[in-house]
């Protein structure tokens, strides 16, 4: 059999299913042992708007999107007219066949500038200004074509069940949609039945409704169609491997490694970590371990990381979530927990800025701000996953790293991999290690100083309530006992104490989880976060077509690993830094720390993920020679 890879892309209207028919395609290709890798899509509205989601599908590890689309899916006209253009020539398109006469002014979602670049293209293929047109063109050049009227199949499946409530319920279009392209992708109807059921497990009557549509539409699909070229088939099945959103990993992260509080102000794309927490606030991992966490929705950004030092100054481990405007919010809070050495965890789920940006899209705009947020000099961690099974187990490192040293760290994840849902290997609760660092469980009656001077420069914790633990907090500067003071030598004393942290970090915390080598070569990418999966694929690809690459992960953002990165770098020529921001963050950490310059720049800011297609052109052309320093990436609707 020939190897699979292919990219399934549904669109629709915002709140019309979207996500849920491609959660359960994603869910049928992974019963059938199929690695997937998915990406949704939305505009910042709760309705109406232009949703999409791409799932790619293979027999092997995928671990980002393509620039293309195998089968498009789509029951409206915005879908068919933003996407077609991408459609492989010998892909397919599976449509509502009441659309074709549809023009492009008639689309009001669609903006002006899209209209007229879809506009200009369609005269250019000689073509007339509707949905018909992008077909015949699309038709021409190799696409195959499966129009569907989803009315007819409802009013059907409506008279073959006697039920007459299904002629109009036009929202099951989407399981619809993905059932006929099961058919015609070739999957067994057990796997789709299987996947809707699990989908809609919490409401009985609705899931069988479902179910009967799915099966109905699979048929009819098989009856109608020959089926398609690219067919999709089972393989088999690897142990310990699931079907996982991004924001899940931290989110049972924070239950294995003992975070017992939570707070939040919603916020896209952090909120859905705080709501799977608070949908599983009594949870039982390995170990006897009860994962029960307390969440809390607070006023606003500023309660919220309030509340947290509250509750870490119990001894309780406590944590925010939030993105780039909530976290501008936390930024005096988070300096009185670096003055007050008060260990908590801050996960940063970038989005798009500067303000409000693009507020569901992604970018890794932050990194800098994450730094440097927060009046004067106070030490954290800002420390970087690449993918969803990086978040889990990072989460439980970055709260280690806040008892130890008692800082503020900052876990930095965003949109792309909050939004991702794909195959990964089964997250074990028994490799996390808890490590509380210096918090006191006892004291004596000689009495205690919060600040007392240590060889390491970290004092021990008491928490609130511990007998004889009494201490002072204040956002002052303060002497050994927490109380306000503005000695010249205490202050020194002071400062050095705290700043001391980062350096110890750096010594103590182990090389793999300050940055991870995947192989150095003369060119060698240096990158962070979630542009890993797209670098790796891409990596595979430079590979195959004859080319050497090297790649550093940066996971320990601040401090910045300074000698471990130069030791990786000693035989490499040239630097290539990739990053989806617009000024190359990282690569301004890179010509501070390192002492020699980024060579050559791959950023996207459109707010839109990379592709591993868009990463392989960039990176052979700048091993050809023939790239600009900087190259922008702009693939995607």
């Amino acid at each position: 059999m020939s190897s699979i890879d292919l990219t399934w892309v549904i669109g629709g209207p915002q709140g019309g299913g979207v996500e849920t028919a491609a959660n359960i395609f994603a869910g049928a290709c992974a019963g059938c042992g199929l690695k997937v890798f998915g990406k949704r899509e939305y505009y910042s509205n709760i309705k109406g708007e232009h949703s999409y989601f791409g799932v790619r599908v293979s027999d092997k590890i995928v671990r980002s999107n393509v620039s293309g689309i195998t089968m498009l899916v789509g029951f409206d006209a915005e879908t068919i007219f933003r996407h077609v253009e991408d459609v492989f020539n010998d892909g397919a398109i599976v449509y509502e066949s009441d659309l074709s006469a549809v023009k492009v002014d008639e689309v009001p979602t669609l903006d002006a500038q899209f209209k007229e670049r879809l506009k200009k293209y369609l005269v250019s293929k000689n073509k007339p200004l509707t949905i018909q047109g992008l077909l015949d063109e699309a038709r021409e050049r190799g696409v195959v074509l499966y129009p569907v009227s989803f009315k007819e199949i409802l009013a059907n499946l409506s008279e073959e069940t006697q039920n007459p409530k299904l002629r109009g319920m036009f929202r099951m279009q989407n399981v619809l949609a993905v059932s006929i392209s099961i058919g015609l992708l070739g999957l067994p109807p057990e796997t789709l039945l299987k996947s809707v059921g699990t989908i809609f497990s919490r409401k009985a009557e609705i899931a069988e409704m479902n179910k009967t549509a799915a099966n109905y539409a699979y048929n009819y699909s098989t009856v109608k169609y020959s089926k398609f070229k690219h067919q999709l088939h089972a393989v088999p099945k690897e142990e310990h491997v699931m079907l996982a959103q991004g924001f899940q990993s931290t989110s049972l992260g924070k239950i294995a490694c003992g975070c017992r509080f939570q707070s939040y102000y919603p916020i896209t794309p952090a909120s859905d970590e705080s709501v799977f927490l608070e949908s599983n606030e009594i949870f039982e991992v390995e170990n006897n371990r009860p994962g029960s966490t307390l969440v809390v929705q607070t006023e606003d950004e500023i309660s919220a990381i309030g509340m947290i030092i509250g509750a870490a100054l119990t001894g309780t481990r406590s944590s925010t979530s939030t993105s780039g405007p909530g976290f501008s919010l936390m930024a005096e809070a988070l300096g009185w927990a670096g003055i007050n050495e008060v260990p908590i965890v801050v996960t940063l789920y970038q989005r798009s800025g500067p303000s409000t940006g693009l507020p569901t899209r992604h970018g890794q705009d932050d990194l800098q701000f994450a730094i440097h947020a927060g009046h004067g000099d106070f030490p954290r961690i800002v420390y970087a996953s690449g993918d969803t099974e990086e978040g889990f187990y990072d989460t439980a490192k970055c709260f280690n790293f806040a008892d130890i040293y008692q800082i503020p760290v900052i876990h930095m994840m965003d949109k792309f991999i909050a939004s991702t849902v794909s195959t990964v290997k089964r997250f074990d609760p028994t490799k996390i290690t808890i490590q509380r660092g210096k918090l006191l469980e006892k004291i004596g009656e000689s009495g205690y100083k919060r600040f007392t001077p240590s060889p390491d420069g970290i004092s021990p914790r008491s928490r609130l309530g511990l007998e004889n633990g009494i201490f002072w907090n204040t956002g002052d500067e303060s002497d050994e006992s927490g109380h306000i003071s503005e000695d010249p030598e205490n202050r020194i004393y002071k400062m050095d104490k705290r700043a001391h942290k980062m350096e110890l970090a750096l010594e103590q915390i182990p090389k793999e989880d300050l940055a991870i080598n995947y192989g150095v070569s003369d060119f060698c990418i240096l990158s962070w976060g979630s542009t890993k999966g797209p670098i790796l694929d891409a990596i595979e690809m430079l590979n195959k077509a004859g080319y050497k690459v090297g790649f550093i992960q940066i996971k320990m953002l601040h401090p910045f690993p300074t000698q471990y990165v130069q030791s990786l770098l000693s035989g490499v020529k040239k630097i290539i830094d990739i990053e989806a921001n617009q000024s190359g963050q990282m690569g301004s950490l890179l010509n501070e720390y390192l002492d020699r310059k980024v060579d050559y720049y791959i950023l996207k800011y459109t707010g839109r993920p990379m592709t591993c297609n868009e990463l392989f052109d960039s990176i052979k052309n700048i091993i050809d020679n023939k790239a600009e320093k900087k190259q922008v990436l702009k693939y995607g609707v």
